[in-house]
């Protein structure tokens, strides 16, 4: 805790002078251009991945970079969808999933989750990317799991488009979908063709989006 707090301390005494005009301006109103959906491993920092500043990107994290569907009883993910589409007007959607993935690992491996029934629960929403992965035989189980994480992030981004703010935004051309895929070791990102086809270095494919 003590490093949390000489962290702080030093944003404090030292970041935050030298950004001053940037918070103020933060200060009563903020107009992010995308929603990004992470894993909460801390691993994957969002902000310092793509070198964003404060202000521009509204941040949803979660085990497992999981989006469920659009349902009656929304919860704080569907909240925070429609609030970022409806009312901050977002252009951009990323969901982002990771390499050696906790929550995916789990759900790839059978893990027995019992003595963790909420997380059980919530990678319930993961099961269309579990059906798919289970079809296919795998030489080894690193590249199982790394074709789970790249069939969650598809299975995700099928869950958002049920939500209404979602398709309707899709519909009028006002928003777009991205999938991707960090790679904590090499800090690349692999990014889904439009229509989910297949896997492509966004380095080598800046314009890549799904939809």
């Amino acid at each position: 805790m003590q490093e949390i707090v000489k962290g702080f301390l030093n944003f404090q005494q030292n970041v935050f002078p030298e950004r001053k005009d940037l918070f103020k301006s933060l200060a009563s109103n903020q107009n992010p251009k995308a929603l990004f959906i992470s894993c909460s491993d801390s691993r994957l920092v969002p902000e310092l991945v793509t070198q964003q500043e404060p202000g521009q990107l509204f941040v949803i994290r979660n085990a497992g970079n999981i989006v469920p569907p659009f349902g009656p009883e929304p919860g704080g993910v569907s909240a925070t969808i429609e609030y970022a589409v409806l009312a901050l007007g977002v252009s951009e959607i990323i969901i982002c999933g990771h390499s050696n993935c906790g929550a995916m690992n789990a759900i790839a491996s059978n893990a027995d989750l019992e003595h963790m029934p909420a997380v059980d629960h919530w990678l319930h929403y993961a099961n269309a990317a579990k059906a798919v992965v289970d079809e296919r035989q795998y030489d080894n189980v690193e590249t199982r799991l790394t074709e789970m994480v790249k069939e969650n992030v598809i299975a995700q981004l099928n869950n958002i488009k049920t939500h209404p703010s979602v398709s309707v935004a899709l519909r009028k051309g006002k928003l777009r979908l991205h999938g991707w895929v960090y790679d904590i070791e090499s800090g690349k990102i692999m990014a889904l063709t439009k229509g989910g086809e297949s896997f492509i270095s966004l380095s080598d494919n800046p314009e890549t989006c799904f939809e």
